[in-house]
């Protein structure tokens, strides 16, 4: 039987053993598990990058991001720590992905302006908070508080809170927009169905 024992970083007793808590483990050597989605995400991102270079599609906050990102897991993989951190990191932020796809196959087919559309762009937004905003800040304060991580890993993580902060303001006006475009559709069909539920023939 094999005992477990308190633990700072990864132990392997016999077995492979992932983790640990991103919470309360920053800063901890980097598994091989880790190393794999990292390695997976740098790719994506340095093609994503590539393509939104040449087809102009997005803009510098965006390209930012990709940079950011790009240069955090390069320096993770460097440094051979702070994996689990930055995998974290990586879920959250783009656990939003797929409803940016859906909006974007919605819009192809001529469906986003309804029901749906508003359904999949009021859960990015309340995911988006969740993750970027609530979650992200209350690992930033762990990130911040351990004496483990490195000072530039925690300055890699003050750089993409605060980018999430500017894509937050952004996020938040087009909700306001959106939000005050439907409110004015449903004042115009209520006074449509009030003037004519009082029309006298």
């Amino acid at each position: 039987m094999i005992a477990i024992q308190p633990r700072d970083d990864i132990i392997d007793s016999g077995g492979y053993v992932d983790g640990p808590w991103p919470f309360t483990h920053p800063g901890t050597k980097n598994t091989p598990l880790q190393v794999t989605a990292l390695v997976l995400s740098l790719g994506y991102f340095i093609f994503d990058m590539c393509w939104c270079v040449y087809m102009g599609t997005e803009g510098p906050v965006m390209l930012a991001h990709h940079t950011l990102s790009m240069m955090g897991m390069v320096l993770i993989l460097w440094l051979g720590e702070s994996g689990i951190e930055s995998c974290a990191v990586l879920f959250g932020s783009e656990i939003t992905n797929p409803l940016l796809q859906v909006r974007w196959f919605l819009r192809r087919l001529g469906r986003y302006e309804g029901l749906l559309g508003d359904a999949v762009d009021l859960l990015f937004v309340l995911l988006f908070v969740a993750m970027r905003i609530l979650v992200g800040g209350h690992m930033l304060r762990c990130e911040l508080a351990s004496p483990r991580p490195r000072p530039v890993v925690k300055a890699g993580g003050v750089a993409m809170y605060a980018l999430s902060w500017v894509f937050m303001v952004d996020i938040a006006r087009f909700a306001y927009r959106k939000a005050s475009s439907r409110y004015r559709c449903w004042q115009e069909r209520h006074k449509l169905s009030n003037g004519h539920d009082g029309k006298v023939d």
